[in-house]
């Protein structure tokens, strides 16, 4: 295994702070009565039975007449906080709201309302974007998108983004948004995919009603030993439709994985690409021919899936939904076995306590922690503010080429709008329309992918260099009726999906 080079190795950004999202506990809606911890996942300790013999965190006194307060029962992370105090007390600090120069964002006060309470929220994008407006236009993404902030948020933003009033969202959402482990065991009588299933289908005003907390510790550790376990059944789904791929048939992520493997796999249960698959809007990771962009987008092709039809082009068009982990696979650090709690997790003394840092949040903001205990060991002389300058390098490069590639995508939609108002067919402007479907998925994958490109710069240079080459092969297309583009052109059905 090659080692990480001093080029490549430097810290993640900061909304890869959302990446890290299964390993921690997380806040109720509530931040005044904020509840969370998770424990150390580097070394779990050995088995222990639910009773008063088992013992809490070195920092809370063990009290032999008390059981053990955890179970598989209990989803509040306050509770999971009495026996692990410091991990509450870090994690507590996901409310802080701060930028890096490419990620995170300040909070922007607003006056609250009967139907929204919340009285700060991020900056929109699409307000400050117009290019992200107008390639999602006829989407509810084109209504809200906004910068990314803590997990202590990540609820009660599900519940009051103006998506929400755009189209009636299904259940589904939830998986990425709430603690759902013991919502879906109720659900489904015991047994968790049945009750993910229930949960998928139902409207979300009414699957919100069955969780209480933003993603918590039992999503990602086993009640009675604190273990990584995968809890969300979409990534057991998906990883077994990933191997069998790769020519491993029923793989079982919790039985097979290892403990290094789970403190990426814990955070990828959200941090992914998805879709809702058909009336009972099964929230499926599309994996099956492997986790590239372009294997993503080929699925899709052959399932004939779109998002929505886009509203200026009549182009069958898809949404990428933060594809953290499939990046973070093609890029140096996974191939060093650096996974996501390492960077966004790393270790620290508090309070005279060794432990994972559960304040979960971009290593740009916590370098010393995240990330010179590795890169000293190959270069002594180091510096945090080398390592910065190396992190923001890369995202500057990163996003002079995505304004490109932006630029010729919104070329691209704009000749097929005025091909279109001015009364071409749709046969004319196939090839042109699935152009724009692979030029926008490939921007939209790096776009909502939340690293600004660090987590695979090259993968991520690549990516955009083909959507700008797909762009321009579109406005070809426009012109000549005649132009055989690079790919094969994939035909779609007049009838659309619903929306997801």
């Amino acid at each position: 295994m090659k080692k990480p080079s001093r080029l490549y190795a430097s810290t993640t950004i900061a909304a890869l702070g959302a990446f890290v999202v299964a390993l921690t506990v997380t806040l109720p809606t509530d931040l005044t009565t904020s509840t969370a911890f998770a424990q150390d996942a580097k070394e779990p300790a050995k088995a222990k039975p639910l009773t008063s013999k088992a013992k809490p965190a070195k920092d809370q006194p063990a009290k032999k007449d008390e059981p053990w307060p955890i179970n598989d029962e209990v989803d509040d992370p306050a509770v999971w906080g009495k026996v692990f105090p410091l991990h509450y007390e870090l994690y507590k600090k996901s409310v802080d709201m701060q930028r890096t120069k490419h990620g995170g964002s300040e909070a922007v006060p607003r006056t609250p309302s009967q139907a929204d309470p919340r009285t700060m929220v991020s900056r929109s994008k699409v307000e400050e974007d117009i290019g992200l407006k107008t390639m999602w236009q006829g989407y509810a993404f084109a209504a809200d998108f906004r910068e990314e902030r803590g997990h202590a948020y990540m609820l009660e933003d599900q519940k009051f983004t103006q998506r929400q009033q755009v189209v009636q969202q299904p259940g589904a959402c939830l998986n990425c948004h709430a603690s759902t482990y013991v919502a879906n065991k109720k659900a489904g009588e015991g047994d968790l995919t049945k009750g993910f299933e229930k949960m998928n289908v139902m409207p979300y005003g009414e699957a919100v009603k069955l969780v209480q907390h933003p993603v918590s510790c039992i999503d990602c550790h086993d009640a009675r030993d604190m273990s990584l376990r995968i809890s969300r059944p979409a990534f057991i789904e998906g990883m077994r439709a990933y191997k069998a791929s790769q020519g491993i048939q029923n793989y079982d992520v919790n039985q097979q994985a290892t403990q290094e493997e789970k403190r990426a796999y814990v955070c990828g249960q959200c941090h992914v690409e998805y879709y809702f698959k058909g009336p009972e809007k099964r929230l499926v990771f599309p994996w099956a021919n492997g986790l590239k962009v372009e294997q993503i987008h080929a699925y899709y092709d052959e399932i004939k899936f779109r998002d929505w039809t886009h509203a200026q082009t009549g182009a069958p068009v898809l949404k990428a939904q933060h594809p953290e982990f499939e990046l973070w696979s093609q890029g140096i650090h996974a191939r060093a076995g650096v996974t996501c709690a390492d960077c966004h997790m790393p270790k620290t003394n508090h309070q005279g306590t060794t432990l994972s840092d559960h304040w979960v949040r971009s290593p740009v903001l916590n370098i010393k922690n995240a990330c010179l205990g590795c890169h000293q060991k190959k270069d002594a002389k180091i510096t945090e503010n080398e390592l910065r300058a190396r992190a923001e390098q890369i995202q500057d490069r990163h996003w002079n080429l995505r304004q490109h590639a932006m630029t010729a995508l919104m070329s691209l939609i704009s000749d097929l709008k005025t091909a279109k108002d001015a009364g071409r067919s749709d046969v004319e402007l196939a090839t042109a329309r699935y152009l724009q479907r692979r030029a926008q998925f490939y921007l939209d994958f790096v776009e909502a992918e939340n690293s600004t490109g660090f987590h695979a710069p090259q993968e991520a240079a690549r990516i955009l260099g083909e959507s700008l080459n797909y762009a321009r092969q579109g406005q070809i297309a426009v012109r000549d009726k005649n132009f055989i583009p690079t790919v094969p052109v994939v035909e779609f059905p007049a009838l659309l999906p619903p929306a997801r």
